[in-house]
């Protein structure tokens, strides 16, 4: 089953890397009482999410925050070493977006969210989409139809829905 508007999003450990290294981030911690948007990507460094859909939510950033969102989240499953080096590569960390890997695609699947590409090397991977979540409960959500594709789940088109 998808996610849908309405659902509290799952019960979730994603990884980051801190001071100290690996650190497990329990989602759930993140988003009590909390307004928070969080954008999803098939994979850091490839096209379109390094070059389209990661810049967007750092053009949005001050917006999103002009509108009570208190945090904006960036999950891949990818490891939580490449999801520091993106954040560092993209400006998205010292724009304040936080970049959490799910390493295993736990949450992922959870959501009813995960796809394999294998002619591209994909497996396991999420669909693209973004979403805000008040109190862990899923107020907006936009889902691409095809991963190579950043237009509903973009920075702009979910600030325009909320």
């Amino acid at each position: 089953m998808v996610i849908s508007v309405g659902d509290r999003l799952p019960e979730a450990t994603l990884v980051r890397i801190g001071a100290e290294g690996p650190e497990q981030v329990q989602l759930s911690e993140r988003l009590k009482g909390r307004n928070v948007v969080i954008f999803a990507v098939p994979g850091a460094f490839t096209p379109t999410c390094h070059s389209a859909h990661v810049p967007s939510f750092i053009r949005t950033k001050d917006q999103f925050a002009g509108k009570g969102v208190d945090e904006i989240i960036c999950v891949s499953v990818n490891d939580p070493f490449v999801m520091k080096a993106w954040g560092e590569s993209t400006g998205a960390s010292g724009a304040g977006i936080t970049m959490l890997a799910d390493a295993d695609g736990a949450f992922t699947k959870a959501l009813g969210l995960a796809f394999d590409a294998p002619p591209v090397g994909l497996i396991g991977r999420s669909r693209r989409y973004a979403l805000q979540a008040k109190d862990g409960v899923v107020a907006v959500i936009h889902l691409e139809e095809s991963p190579g594709v950043c237009e509903t789940s973009g920075g702009e088109a979910l600030l325009a829905a909320i």
